[in-house]
């Protein structure tokens, strides 16, 4: 009898997270076409991103009424902080996105571990050595080069990534308190949930009807998201972090090979080199921030 064909664990982690990457960058494609008004009238961010957290949360409600999970005991003051940092963070995201090439946008965003890494310092306790040090400031200059601040090649849109990275960075540290001990399922639940809430009170004052396709397109675009961090979430189960992690960071490859086909917008060589740059330093981050966990754990045990 032929034995079934099967992968293991590991390559299952590496698959998930290649297709988390491959789908976080579908979500910034579709918010580029939203804000640029592709079918439609050009939507406000603030708009766009009421649309992912909405459809988001839509997405869970049938789950979450199959598997009822308990609401006991919630560390409300962190979630609160974790989905207000995300919500702008995301929104400047899609702003910069409708704005700008989206491989530049998405390699610019993963400047978010260094504010992470200088935050956590102050609010986690943590040692950052000159290593870490030297992997952010490696990843600061393929921003520099990437954006080229004072040359007529500088966009302004640019700020808006880098505000993105900042509020991302920001979310992060929230992410790492609720990690111990929150349920996956729950902290999808209320971090899209209280999305929904903020996002859609913001939209209300930039308010445009969307078009029927818009909001064909709004939905997918919840849906594809929460779909991506089920990836995310499925293949941190599957294998250890510091091996599928890497993986994450093909998102400005893929974001640049959907640019391409949708709005024939070509990344340029000293772009190419910028994002590269870029995620060099951020996977060295990733990398040393996940031999000093590995540190720490030890003097414990």
């Amino acid at each position: 009898m032929p034995t079934r064909f099967s992968l293991s664990p590991r390559v299952q982690g590496l698959l998930l997270m290649l297709g988390a990457a491959a789908l976080i960058a579908a979500t910034s494609l579709m918010a580029k076409a939203l804000g640029r008004g592709l079918g439609g009238p050009e939507l406000h961010p603030a708009q766009v991103s009421a649309g992912r957290f909405c459809f988001a949360f839509a997405t869970l409600v049938p789950i979450l009424i199959w598997v009822r999970p308990s609401f006991r005991a919630v560390p409300w003051p962190v979630h609160i902080g974790r989905s207000f940092f995300g919500w702008i963070g995301v929104s400047f995201l899609f702003a910069a996105a409708a704005q700008m090439p989206l491989a530049d946008a998405n390699a610019i965003s993963f400047l978010s571990p260094i504010v992470t890494m200088a935050l956590s310092i102050p609010f986690l306790g943590e040692k950052v050595g000159p290593k870490r040090w030297s992997a952010a400031a490696l990843s600061l200059f393929g921003a520099l080069v990437l954006t080229r601040p004072g040359t007529e090649a500088f966009q302004p849109a640019a700020v808006l990534a880098l505000l993105s990275a900042f509020f991302m960075g920001i979310e992060v540290i929230f992410i790492k308190k609720l990690s111990d001990g929150e349920p996956p399922l729950r902290i999808l639940a209320i971090n899209n949930g209280i999305g929904a809430s903020i996002s859609l009170t913001v939209a209300a004052f930039f308010w445009i009807a969307p078009s029927p396709s818009q909001w064909l397109l709004l939905a997918a675009l919840g849906m594809t998201m929460v779909t991506a961090q089920f990836c995310f979430i499925l293949s941190m189960q599957r294998a250890d972090a510091s091996f599928v992690i890497p993986l994450l960071y093909a998102t400005p490859v893929f974001a640049a090979l959907y640019d391409f086909a949708v709005f024939d917008q070509q990344l340029t060589a000293l772009s190419a080199v910028g994002v590269a740059i870029i995620i060099t330093g951020a996977l060295i981050l990733v990398r040393r921030e996940r031999a000093a966990k590995l540190r720490a754990q030890a003097r414990k045990d």
